[in-house]
């Protein structure tokens, strides 16, 4: 990400009483007061200006474009066909195809009168939910057979008014049978649900024009791929806030999930990664300041739910956390406490560890380089410091320290690594090959910018092998594809996240706009976006990967390719890859650590398939005990194979000691990492003799 300045002057004089109005249509009085205003009407157009000529892609802003935008704000609006009816849509339909031209022409009325329709639907959907639990959550019948669709985003929209309150009434109901499977008695139900909805509807009347405006720019900006948006003028003034709290807060990167708030990573060394409690996919329903009263989060925005969870630096954040792991059903909550801290440089650097294994008989020491970021000291280095930190040159040193080791090879670990600086992922790649191409900067223009490698020689000469998950994204990307691209390493794990887009922030008159002006492509000529790298030899994901990554989002760009900067040259690996294969599934068919993986995985995605829930009692119950038991049979599996204590039940596991236990851990003890040094160990095997370091 970067900050410049695109040299356009677009300030527009429009008067608003020269805009067309859109058509009429119902809203409840209490939101007249909801109207867009001059600054956001300039705003609008700017940003039409802006991406007609700076966008990577350039789409004509049409029809077509106006269908995608209009998907894009009702899904925003109504993700699940819960508050509009289908009387709504066929009001709404008729301007399907004109939001280009009210865009073009300033007029923000028809986002500004849908919002209102939602405000209108979301209030109503509150007040009915309270009077229903006002009759007592004690009178609600868990006798009856009925069922709640889960996921309603292709579902046909309600036919009626009627249909809608029927449609509430479930999901009062389910959200009450959720909570009573977790344990909550009826008192606390009731007053928690309670809570929630009339904090809901103090929030509702709150609701401010530039809310609206944020929302309706955001369908618009976002129509063009997942990483252009807009910024309001509160958001932009710190504009971390929209993407990870990484300064005084938990190192989390976080998105709006629906009416929760869902984590996407986790920040290397920061606060939410050391205390091993919090995942990616979890979601944060609440949030507590010390040794406050907890705050219930469901239904709040993304930058107010932010606000909460930072604070000043040693502070004590309580989160309440719903663990991606539970079925999809399962409201079962835990309680993190975090101190807050900054996220240190020196904590996010380069590790080295030794790992020693036993492969055909021989003891082998390979080295393990942990980078779990791409980072640079800018202000040492522009300063002239001679001891400036960077990825580069703390690779450098440990790469140093292990020849004199003497390890027989090297595995880097890139597993989580979110990326970094683009200079270091080039600096990083020339360590391991002469001089030439690193990675392919693709402008909007067309015009194609090459970073080099501008060093002679290799630094590194020996054999490798990187280890990469889902979570390694951006610059992780660049360098592993170059590795790739170069045959200068297996890469193993999973595939990548494939952000593989570059974004700048332009000021507007009202606000900012973030928008993508250039892609990255390997010197393959293959893009590192959606699809990211692909292992050569891939492990079980650990993830759902239609839920994590670039390929998860809408609208994203695709994956393509250009002219490559480099001649393809024979690959030493492909000979081997069959038989590479062939002994690692060998060895991890019966590896507990890949089993497990393996098998909660296929859980997980069983589970997701299934598209209703039981609001009975008597069968929900008997449907969260099969399958916490098929969870549990999972995991006392895993302990068993690794001679631990069983569980009788899943909730048993002690967060801090899990903490503390991670910590002791040896690298031979990471299955995963492992496992990458038997396959550099099979390829040096298979080739008869080490490669000279």
């Amino acid at each position: 990400m970067k900050r410049s300045f695109i040299s356009a002057t677009l300030a527009l004089a429009l008067g608003l009483s020269a805009l067309p109005l859109a058509a009429k249509t119902t809203s409840d009085h209490s939101w007249d007061y909801l109207t867009p205003d001059r600054e956001q009407v300039i705003a609008s157009l700017n940003v039409v200006e802006l991406l007609k000529r700076h966008h990577y892609s350039k789409p004509p802003l049409d029809d077509a474009r106006s269908e995608i935008i209009y998907a894009g704000y009702l899904k925003m609006l109504d993700p699940q066909r819960s508050y509009f009816t289908a009387a709504d849509i066929a009001e709404f339909d008729k301007w399907k195809d004109q939001f280009d031209d009210f865009l073009k022409s300033g007029n923000l009325e028809p986002g500004f009168v849908m919002y209102k329709r939602h405000l209108d639907r979301l209030k109503s959907r509150l007040n009915y939910a309270l009077t229903m639990l006002g009759k007592g959550v004690d009178k609600i019948d868990f006798s009856v057979d009925e069922e709640l669709t889960l996921d309603r985003e292709k579902s046909p929209w309600v036919k009626d008014e009627a249909a809608l309150e029927d449609l509430w009434r479930r999901q009062v109901k389910d959200e009450v049978l959720r909570q009573k499977i977790a344990g909550k008695d009826t008192k606390t139900i009731q007053e928690t649900l309670i809570k929630r909805y009339k904090r809901q509807l103090v929030r509702l009347d709150q609701t401010r024009s530039e809310d609206i405006f944020q929302t309706y720019i955001n369908a618009f900006a976002m129509s063009y791929d997942p990483h252009t948006s807009y910024l309001s003028p509160d958001n932009a003034e710190n504009f971390d806030i929209n993407m990870s709290l990484s300064l005084e807060g938990i190192g989390a990167v976080l998105q709006s999930d629906n009416d929760n708030v869902k984590v996407v990573r986790l920040v290397p060394a920061g606060p939410a990664e050391k205390s091993k409690q919090i995942a990616p996919a979890d979601k944060i329903i609440g949030v507590a300041q010390g040794d406050d009263e907890m705050v219930d989060v469901i239904g709040w925005r993304l930058d107010e739910v932010v606000k909460l969870i930072r604070g000043p630096k040693g502070s004590k954040v309580r989160l309440e956390v719903i663990p991606a792991s539970n079925a999809p059903n399962d409201q079962t909550s835990k309680t993190v406490t975090i101190t807050r801290e900054a996220v240190k440089l020196e904590d996010q650097a380069v590790q080295k560890k030794i790992l020693k294994l036993k492969h055909d008989g021989r003891d082998y020491k390979l080295g393990v380089i942990e980078v779990p970021a791409f980072y640079l000291d800018f202000k040492a280095f522009r300063a002239g410091d001679p001891n400036y930190k960077s990825t580069t040159r703390d690779v450098k040193r440990v790469l140093t320290e292990l020849k004199k080791d003497k390890v027989d090879g090297v595995v880097i670990d890139l597993r989580n690594n979110g990326g970094g600086s683009l200079q270091e992922a080039t600096e990083l790649t020339g360590l391991f090959i002469d001089q030439g191409p690193t990675v392919l900067v693709r402008n909007s223009d067309g015009r194609v910018d090459v970073l080099n490698d501008e060093e002679p020689g290799i630094f590194y000469k020996g054999p490798m092998v990187l280890l990469v998950n889902r979570l390694s994204a951006s610059a992780s990307e660049i360098f592993a594809g170059a590795m790739q691209d170069y045959h200068r390493a297996l890469i193993i794990g999973g595939q990548t996240f494939g952000k593989g887009t570059v974004q700048t922030i332009q000021p507007l008159n009202h606000g900012e706009l973030k928008l993508t002006l250039a892609k990255f492509y390997r010197v393959s000529g293959q893009s590192t976006q959606n699809q990211g790298v692909l292992p050569d030899i891939a492990y079980p994901d650990v993830m759902d990967t239609k839920e994590i990554g670039e390929s998860a989002l809408p609208e994203a760009m695709p994956w393509d390719t250009i002219n490559p900067a480099i001649k393809p040259e024979r690959d030493p690996f492909k000979p081997y890859l069959v038989r590479l294969k062939e002994h690692y599934e060998q060895r991890t068919a019966n590896n507990p650590d890949f089993t497990f993986s393996r098998e909660r995985l296929a859980l997980a995605q069983k589970l997701m398939k299934e598209t209703e829930v039981s609001l009975n009692e008597v069968t929900r119950r008997a449907q969260h005990k099969q399958i916490e038991g098929e969870q549990l049979a999972i995991e006392n599996k895993l302990r068993k194979a690794k001679g631990e204590e069983p569980l009788t039940k899943l909730k048993e596991v002690d967060e801090d000691s899990v903490a503390v236990e991670d910590k002791k851990t040896k690298p031979e003890d990471d299955a995963f990492l492992s496992e990458a040094g038997q396959i550099l160990l099979d390829y040096l095997n298979l080739t008869s003799a080490l490669v000279k370091k």
